[in-house]
């Protein structure tokens, strides 16, 4: 028997973490009872429902979005934004995104129902590398450079890169490669912004060996099979055992 919350996961309602939400909101039930205790198991034949609508078992599926500035990762917009979800119209699946960008970064966005592995793909324990292309105003100095990877001190942590290097200047603009192996919210902004150079753009263009490429602004392709056994062999190294 799975517990409810990876049963859940793997019918395509969201991580993990998402799906104990729900539960113990009370919008999941069991048979038509209200199950709130996250450690509840489902047994083969039992009838799981959220919020009044029977969860079907869905095929995993993996997508790679490229998205645009001004599009949003959330699940809803009170204010009716665009969001990634509303690019993916033509999956019929119910996907999510992994991890998030903001709203002004650009790039690379993987969507998936495989709870599991997006759960691994954003752990910070798993140490799955993101990388980003940057634009910053003015020109970050070799200090400067060495100083993100260090390490610099946010409101919620240490945090530094795992690698950083100048590729080019664009007129009073530089533009960095950043290599990253956590995930905090707006990191690489808020990194430099504390050595004072602001990010005109930003754009993942790698997440482990997953490339971007060449893939237009607001276009998905599915990811190959052999692209989702390479991510599952990364997320699948623990980084604190090594």
């Amino acid at each position: 028997m799975d517990r409810l919350n990876k049963y859940l996961a793997h019918a395509g309602l969201g991580s993990r973490r998402h799906c104990e939400e729900l539960i113990v909101a009370g919008r999941v039930t069991i048979d038509g009872q209200p199950v709130r205790e996250l450690g509840t198991r489902v047994a083969p034949g039992q009838t799981v429902s959220v919020d009044g609508q029977p969860v079907r078992s869905e095929r995993h599926v993996y997508w790679l979005l490229n998205k645009p500035r001004g599009v949003l990762c959330t699940n809803a917009d009170p204010a009716g934004r665009t969001r990634a979800i509303d690019l993916m119209e033509h999956v019929p699946e119910r996907v999510y995104t992994v991890g998030r960008l903001d709203e002004e970064s650009e790039g690379l966005l993987l969507l998936t129902n495989d709870g599991d592995l997006a759960n691994q793909l954003t752990h910070p324990r798993y140490g799955v590398t993101k990388t980003y292309l940057v634009q910053v105003a003015g020109k970050p100095s070799h200090e400067d450079l060495q100083k993100l990877l260090q390490g610099v001190w946010l409101s919620d942590g240490h945090v530094r890169a795992k690698s950083a290097r100048a590729i080019k200047k664009q007129g009073e603009s530089t533009w960095l490669r950043i290599v990253l192996s956590e995930g905090k919210n707006r990191e690489i902004r808020r990194m430099l912004a504390k050595l004072e150079h602001k990010v005109l753009r930003l754009r993942r263009v790698a997440l482990g060996p997953v490339q971007l490429g060449r893939l237009r602004p607001g276009k998905s392709r599915r990811l190959g099979t052999e692209e989702v056994k390479t991510l599952r062999e990364i997320a699948s190294k623990d980084r604190r055992s090594e």
